[in-house]
């Protein structure tokens, strides 16, 4: 990460710790999914089986959750590099999450044709279908308004707000979604031991407690004014003089 000579040492301090922080809870979130899954629910597969449906919670948190929240936080992390070098690393991150996402989502469809097990019934499935669909959207908009802009400068101003907004929503979606797939996940596995703290019910209690604070911890670093990324003078002149060849506007329209 660039130093940002602009803000206090302390700020720049707090930042590092804070985004640390989201890493640690990250990975352990992901980490965490692998070990229930694998330990309690017999390991992964792609043949049908339930070793086929436990991709489904490993790929959906490791790309909606963790890698979406990265693709987020590159416009925090990496906020004084050019700013088309980052939109790139967004956007592929982003189409990361997306792919590995899809995978997911394929594996529960397939596992649960395999077994003739109904789809699209449950509040989990409604709601991941729903987020998985919008993230999609989010990421065509994002590609044709800023990566390989289309739009016009007022149109793609205009829609930046949503955009961002949007993001952070389908975050915080995806990080609801993956509570309700964990409590679906318990009540269909141990809920009649669930009230003894079976060791599978902790460790879920406790990947619940990590997305949460994952979430929260992103959020947070996302909406605080001081990290965001500071104005650019070689940047608005480029883009006013981009704005000038494309629209035949003049040099000293903002």
């Amino acid at each position: 990460m660039m130093e940002d000579s602009s803000a206090p040492r302390s700020t720049r301090s707090t930042f590092a710790w804070l985004v640390g922080g989201s890493q640690v809870l990250g990975v352990a979130s992901v980490v965490l999914t692998g070990v229930w899954m694998g330990h309690y629910h017999g390991g992964f597969a792609w043949d049908g089986t339930q070793q086929e449906f436990n991709l489904h919670p490993l790929c959906m948190i490791l790309g909606l959750v963790f890698l979406q929240g990265d693709a987020i936080l590159v416009y925090r992390v990496f906020r004084n590099e050019a700013k088309k070098n980052v939109k790139v690393l967004h956007g592929v991150i982003h189409l990361l999450a997306l792919i590995i996402s899809i995978v997911g989502v394929a594996a529960v469809f397939d596992s649960h044709r395999a077994s003739k097990y109904p789809n699209m019934y449950s509040l989990h499935s409604w709601c991941g279908m729903a987020t998985i669909v919008l993230f999609s959207l989010q990421w065509v908009m994002g590609l044709l308004f800023f990566l390989f802009p289309v739009a016009s400068s007022w149109l793609r101003s205009t829609y930046l707000p949503v955009h961002a907004f949007c993001g952070l929503l389908l975050l915080v979606m995806s990080v609801g979604t993956s509570l309700l797939g964990i409590t679906e996940k318990l009540l269909f596995s141990i809920m009649p031991t669930y009230s003894t703290f079976p060791p599978e019910g902790v460790l879920a209690n406790v990947l619940g407690i990590l997305l949460v604070c994952f979430g929260v911890l992103l959020c947070y670093l996302i909406t605080r004014e001081e990290y965001r990324r500071p104005p650019n003078p070689e940047e608005e002149a480029l883009a006013v003089h981009f704005k000038t060849l494309t629209e035949g506007g003049s040099p000293a329209t903002p």
